[in-house]
C-alpha cells in the first residue's frame, strides 16, 4: 500500500509540474483545435442530415435589404481582397519573405497552413456538394459548391497564421485586431453578395482555426515559439 501511495503521489507531482509548464499550451490546443473542430462537426452533421439552418435565409435577406450601389462596390472589392487579389498573393509573399529571411520553421508553418487549408477546402466542397444560395441574382456569382466558404477559410487561415506568428511579440494585439476586422468583413461580403449561406462562413472559420492550430502544434512542438533561437535552423 505504501509503494502504491508513493507511485500515486509521484504521478500527481509529475502531472502538476506538467500542467504548470504546458497548461497554457493545452488550453490553447483545446480552444484552438477541439472547439472549432466540434463546431465544424455540428455544422457538417446538420448539413448531411438535410435539415438546414434556421438562421441562414433570414440573415441573407437582412443583408440583401441593405443593398446599395456604394455597398455593392465596397463588398465586391472586399471579396476580391479576401481571396484572389489579397489573401492568395499575401500568402505567397509571406512564405517567400520568410524563406528569404531564413526563417525556415516560420515559413514551413505558413506554407503548410495556407496550402493545406486550400486543399482541405477544395476536398470538402464536393464532399458536401451544397448548392449556392439562389434567393436573388448575385452581382458577383460563383460557380462551384458552397460549403465551406473558401473566402472565409482562406482569410481566417491567413489571420490565424499572422496572429500565431506574432503572438509572442509586441505586435500581437494590433495584428489580432486587424485580423478580426478583416475576417469579419470578408465573411460579410460573401453573405451580402448572396453567394454563401452564413453557415458556410462559420464552417470555413471553424475549419481554418482548427487546421492552423494543429499545424502550429506540430511545427512548433515541444513548447517552441516563433522567432526563437532554433527558428533559423531547419526542422
Amino acid at each position: 500500500m505504501t509503494e502504491a501511495g508513493d507511485v500515486v503521489r509521484a504521478d500527481a507531482r509529475f502531472g502538476v509540474a506538467f500542467l504548470r509548464r504546458h497548461g497554457l499550451l493545452l488550453l490553447l490546443a483545446f480552444l484552438g483545435v477541439l472547439v472549432p473542430l466540434a463546431g465544424f462537426g455540428v455544422l457538417a452533421h446538420e448539413l448531411r442530415e438535410g435539415g438546414g439552418f434556421f438562421f441562414d435565409e433570414p440573415l441573407l435577406h437582412a443583408a440583401h435589404a441593405l443593398e446599395h450601389a456604394g455597398l455593392d462596390r465596397f463588398f465586391v472589392a472586399v471579396a476580391a481582397l479576401g481571396y484572389q487579389w489579397g489573401v492568395v498573393p499575401f500568402d505567397v509573399a509571406l512564405v517567400a519573405v520568410l524563406g528569404w529571411r531564413r526563417r525556415m520553421r516560420e515559413g514551413l508553418f505558413a506554407g503548410v497552413a495556407t496550402i493545406g487549408s486550400a486543399l482541405l477546402n477544395l476536398g470538402a466542397k464536393p464532399l458536401f456538394a451544397r448548392d449556392r444560395p439562389s434567393l436573388w441574382q448575385s452581382i458577383a456569382p460563383e460557380g462551384n459548391y458552397s460549403f465551406p466558404s473558401g473566402h472565409a477559410m482562406g482569410s481566417m487561415t491567413l489571420a490565424c497564421v499572422l496572429v500565431l506568428l506574432c503572438w509572442w511579440t509586441r505586435l500581437r494585439w494590433p495584428v489580432l485586431a486587424a485580423a478580426i476586422v478583416f475576417v469579419i468583413f470578408v465573411g460579410a461580403s460573401r453573405i451580402y453578395l448572396g453567394v454563401h449561406y452564413p453557415s458556410d462562413i462559420l464552417a470555413g472559420w471553424a475549419a481554418a482555426v482548427a487546421w492552423c492550430h494543429a499545424v502550429y502544434g506540430i511545427v512548433f512542438r515541444g513548447g517552441m515559439r516563433p522567432w526563437g533561437g532554433d527558428g533559423r535552423r531547419g526542422v
